[in-house]
């Protein structure tokens, strides 16, 4: 077994062809608060993880749900981060995965699952096929403005990472998110609403 990430919550460790997040011990809160937190954390994160994939949506399975040790166990998939394999591709192919994106994560909002994360390093590409990775920061709300930050964590990875394909991309990207999530024009005028706010505190 070895350890394949680790961030501030959490230790990924590759064991054979299945993956163990473990949530990490925070010292600077009391023993049983810690405790707590962290088990809610992961029974939240498998429930999601499990709830994404009734919506036919590419996620790990997941094998074991340790919340005494605050664990999760699950399926390695083995394929290429999204980040590593973007730049290397044609149109075509970028707009097909970005719809599919886009199409995806449009399912997720119209069950009101954020991600909390989405950026190209947390999408794996496996046989032609997207694999959403690392709920750690996903949450169930109804609320608009969650789901625009959700898109402008997609947009701002683009942008940082893929700014040559960004106008290519994002446009397959709404295009998707579009003819799955009925609500999305309230959406996308948040998320032009968040864009434009911090435009304003940056230029302060």
């Amino acid at each position: 077994m070895k350890v394949i990430k680790r961030g501030a919550e959490a230790i990924i460790y590759l064991d054979s062809k299945m993956i163990i997040k473990e949530r990490i011990k925070k010292g600077y809160r009391l023993k049983e608060i810690d405790e707590e937190l962290r088990r809610k954390r992961t029974r939240k994160e498998a429930k999601i993880i499990n709830d994404v994939r009734r919506l036919n949506i590419n996620v790990p399975k997941i094998f074991e749900i340790d919340e005494k040790n605050c664990k999760i166990v699950m399926e390695f998939i083995d394929g290429v981060v999204l980040k590593d394999f973007i730049n290397k591709i044609d149109k075509e192919e970028i707009e097909e995965i970005f719809f599919k994106i886009g199409k995806d994560i449009g399912k997720m909002h119209s069950s009101n699952i954020v991600h909390g994360d989405l950026t190209t390093s947390n999408m794996i590409l496996k046989n032609d096929e997207i694999f959403f990775i690392d709920f750690g920061l996903a949450n169930y709300s109804n609320k608009i403005e969650d789901k625009a930050v959700d898109l402008r964590l997609m947009y701002e990875a683009l942008k940082s990472v893929h700014f040559k394909v960004l106008d290519i991309a994002w446009k397959s990207f709404l295009k998707g998110y579009s003819e799955e999530f009925k609500e999305y024009k309230k959406v996308v005028e948040r998320f032009e609403e968040i864009k434009k706010r911090v435009r304003y505190v940056e230029r302060k």
